[in-house]
């Protein structure tokens, strides 16, 4: 089993590649705020699209107790998947933007 420590670098590598693939806009820049002393990973986007303005969480992912709680995810690949692929079991990953009522249709854990 992964330490919380291996989930930590898991996620940000994850989130670091996703950045990657998603910086394509030139007036935009794709951020990424990593606290691990909180738990907290966040990737978004900061910039402008013509005259509107653009501040958009693409993913916001929280270590909560034993568990990877997916808080926002708008890519298209879901990084839950990229996370599983990486290492991260699948019972060990929460998708919190889902009801909780609803988790338990998914393979993930429920809470």
């Amino acid at each position: 089993m992964a330490t919380l420590e291996q989930f930590a670098d898991i996620i940000e590598k994850t989130l670091c590649d996703c950045a990657q693939r998603y910086a394509t806009e030139e007036n935009l820049r794709t951020l990424m705020a990593f606290d691990r002393t909180h738990g907290q990973f966040l990737l978004l986007d900061e910039g402008w699209a013509g005259y509107k303005r653009i501040h958009q969480i693409w993913a916001h992912v929280e270590l909560r107790g034993e568990k990877v709680w997916m808080h926002e995810d708008g890519t298209e690949v879901g990084i839950a998947n990229l996370l599983v692929k990486a290492g991260i079991p699948n019972q060990s990953i929460v998708l919190a933007f889902h009801a909780p009522v609803m988790r338990s249709a998914t393979d993930f854990a429920v809470a």
